[in-house]
């Protein structure tokens, strides 16, 4: 008995312990995405420009599956048990987090669109809105994903061509379609229409096609993800070097004898008096019943407007690194691409690489490249001029002027080169010239994405229907089922309804086998298994409806009465593990989404404590700035300090010293003459926020305790296979009783 009681002494302290220290590991680890997700809405990163991830809390399960999937680190992560977006501005647009989430909780979206003056209208078949016949596809459309310029290139040509099969003949020297652009969307619609007969022209102001892949740096490695390219099937790889994808492109293309003209500079579109288009270049015009500008977005590249910027050692593009070696170069801009030419050219023998960005930080490249420029930096690989800009460029030199703790102060640095990477100038004015109206209001209205609840009422009502209409069947042989257990085997309807025979022996079998199947939603879910057949919301519909079709099943193969045998206690395991997992799919929801919520509500509430200095003299400023210095960091120290009693002794003397802060800081501003009402806004929103964060932490304490259903549910799994397992084995080994339950 003594070495039993240690033995479970031991064990139960070890897991007590291990259990500690990963709820501590949890927390410090939410602490810095809280701290990253603040750092991310005070410079503006945490919505990304065009397409972002949005969240529903109340479908959210805290499976993380999202946050695996994306391939860009810190755009999701998990707070307090749920997705929650931190860096939105790192979102590439791939919605392989829209398409893995299991439950419809995460959607991918360009947002609100009612307030961009720079997103063009257009319908559901991407014709502009208004001038019918004029179509847009690619980067052109706000949408960035190479995939994506593929699909929407492929589908305008399969709308021309739909369209022109139903037109009369045309006349003579005018096209079915031109094409403005050889990009990825050009590329696909033009390979449709190939495909479908049309005559058609496409048109680029480049040599060669690829579009702004072809501009990309030597040897860049491009995310295409699984792409289907009409003419050619589905690629290989979703992952390509430039020189790759290029090389691959221009095979397709001589494969399929593309009219592509390259040196065509698009310069506008108008419609002729016919009802045709006239496509305008520097050199041709080109008429034609539809057109499609697939031109890409970034348009021409912004400029400094500095002293010295028309010198021939100023560049806009980086596309062989190796040509320079042994120079001086300036890298401006702080986005990806100025970060991956800095990163390049400072690889090269001899380079002196210098990157200068106009902000306190980078906020808006991938997580692997800020991995990357942090490690330079710290090597001395590159030097980075924070909050600098470009003065002047000059033969030798350039001049910085660069914001220090002291002050403005101007710098001039040694210089060879100077590549400017601040973006380009969409072309929107083209675009307005062409027909295509880019009115906020001249959108198709979009529902607003909001909480769409749990789905709790379809699962119940599926559910629902399967419980009855096992009911169903066993009232219509309640004769049977009614009958005392045993007398059942000289019952009549004893060979096919009971478990050792006929349809009683099929129930057990599909039982099993749907038991199998809802076991098959861990390997498809698990990032480790190469299994990504069907989407994992189907597998996740499934294995709910398999795990209440095998406990009905189960129950019939039972004969309505499970005893006390190894095949009644898999029953009730089969039962426990249904209800367990009902708590984790739909109770376990609730606590995480008010925890996130109070989270949220109190970022809110710390952004408008400090939006009041916006409104305020420099006197009232000084009072604001005294609360948030003095009651903030009070609050956030005390958040996630200790256990659950710990904390709550934490609450107890928090509130205690808010209210003796709060009087303090009454007088403190009544002293300096601050308004009355001013004094009662800032406490007021100081006290919301204690509250909000004390609420958000102990919704964490209470998520802590509901975490146990997880473990529960899957030790009840576990057990569960193994009865199942065992009466299987039985029943194989030993038959059946009398009555036909295994023993």
């Amino acid at each position: 008995m003594s070495w039993f009681v240690l033995t479970l002494l031991t064990v139960v302290l070890s897991l007590a312990l291990g259990g500690a220290l990963a709820r501590r590991r949890e927390w410090l680890r939410m602490q810095a995405t809280l701290r990253d997700r603040e750092r991310a809405v005070r410079m503006g990163s945490d919505k990304a420009q065009l397409q972002h991830p949005v969240v529903d809390l109340t479908r959210c399960l805290g499976c993380a599956t999202c946050v695996a999937s994306c391939p860009e680190d810190g755009v999701l992560e998990l707070v307090h048990g749920q997705a929650m977006v931190v860096n939105g501005a790192r979102c590439v647009g791939v919605s392989a987090c829209e398409r893995e989430c299991p439950v419809g909780a995460i959607t991918v979206t360009l947002g609100d669109l009612s307030q961009r003056d720079d997103v063009p209208a257009l319908t559901a078949e991407l014709e502009a809105v208004g001038n019918p016949g004029l179509f847009l596809a690619g980067e052109v459309t706000a949408h960035a994903l190479i995939k994506t310029a593929v699909d929407q290139g492929a589908a305008v040509g399969a709308e021309i061509a739909r369209r022109s099969a139903q037109l009369a003949p045309k006349p003579d020297g005018i096209l079915d379609l031109c094409i403005v652009g050889a990009g990825p969307a050009g590329l696909a619609c033009s390979l449709v229409a190939r495909e479908n007969g049309l005559h058609f022209a496409t048109l680029d102001q480049a040599e060669s096609l690829g579009g702004t892949v072809a501009k990309y740096p030597r040897r860049k490695l491009v995310m295409s993800m699984p792409i289907d390219m009409p003419g050619y099937g589905r690629f290989k790889k979703t992952t390509y070097e430039k020189e790759e994808l290029i090389e691959l492109w221009d095979g397709i293309a001589a494969e399929n004898q593309l009219p592509i003209h390259g040196g065509q500079v698009f310069e506008s579109v108008e419609r002729a008096p016919a009802g045709h288009f006239i496509v305008h270049t520097q050199t041709d015009r080109f008429e034609a019943r539809h057109v499609c500008l697939a031109m890409g977005r970034r348009g021409v590249p912004r400029k400094l407007d500095v002293p010295g910027e028309a010198s021939s050692k100023v560049a806009y593009h980086l596309i062989d690194a190796h040509s320079y070696q042994g120079r001086r170069v300036l890298v401006v801009g702080g986005g990806d691409s100025a970060v991956e030419a800095a990163l390049a050219l400072a690889e090269q023998p001899g380079n002196q690489v210098t990157l200068s960005y106009r902000n306190e930080a980078f906020f808006r490249i991938r997580a692997k490249n800020q991995e990357r420029i942090e490690a330079a930096m710290a090597q001395g690989h590159v030097d980075v001029r924070f909050q600098s800009q470009v003065r002047a460029i000059r033969r030798d030199e350039v001049e910085l002027l660069q914001t220090t703790p002291a002050g403005p102060e101007v710098q001039r640095l040694p210089n060879d080169d100077v590549f400017v990477m601040i973006g380009g100038v969409a072309p929107l004015d083209t675009l307005r010239r062409a027909g295509v109206s880019l009115d906020p209001s001249a959108h198709a209205p979009s529902e607003p994405i909001g909480e769409r609840g749990s789905g709790l009422i379809p699962a119940l009502a599926m559910a629902l229907s399967a419980a009855l209409l096992t009911l169903a069947f066993a009232l219509w042989h309640r004769d049977y089922y009614g009958t005392e257990s045993w007398y059942r085997a000289a019952h009549p309807k004893h060979d096919w309804l009971g478990s050792s025979k006929g349809l009683g022996l099929w129930f057990g079998i599909g039982s099993c086998a749907l038991i199998v199947c809802n076991l098959l939603y861990l390997l498809r879910r698990s990032p480790k298994i190469g299994l990504r057949w069907g989407s994992l919301q189907t597998w996740m519909t499934s294995h709910v409806a398999t795990g209440v079709g095998a406990l009905l099943l189960a129950l019939l193969h039972g004969t309505m009465t499970p005893g006390d045998s190894v095949g009644g206690h898999a029953f009730l395991g089969l039962l426990a593990l249904l209800g367990t997992g009902a708590v984790g799919r739909y109770l376990y929801a609730y606590v995480p989404r008010a925890a996130n919520g109070r989270e949220l509500e109190w970022s809110e509430v710390k952004a408008r404590l400090g939006r009041l200095s916006e409104e305020w003299d420099h006197g009232h400023r000084a009072f604001r700035e005294s609360v948030r210095q003095r009651v903030l960091p009070m609050i956030e120290a005390s958040r996630w300090r200790g256990n659950f009693l710990v904390r709550i002794a934490s609450l107890i003397r928090s509130r205690l010293r808010l209210r003796k802060e709060l009087r303090l800081l009454e007088a403190e501003g009544q002293a300096q003459g601050v308004p009355p009402e001013a004094i009662a806004e800032t406490l007021a929103l100081a006290q919301a926020a204690h509250r909000s964060a004390m609420m958000a932490n102990h919704y964490e304490d209470l998520r802590a305790v509901m975490g146990t259903w997880r473990y529960l549910h899957r030790w009840m799994a576990a057990l569960m296979v193994a009865l199942v397992v065992a009466h299987v084995a039985y029943a194989l080994a030993y038959g059946f009783s009398s009555t036909g339950a295994a023993r």
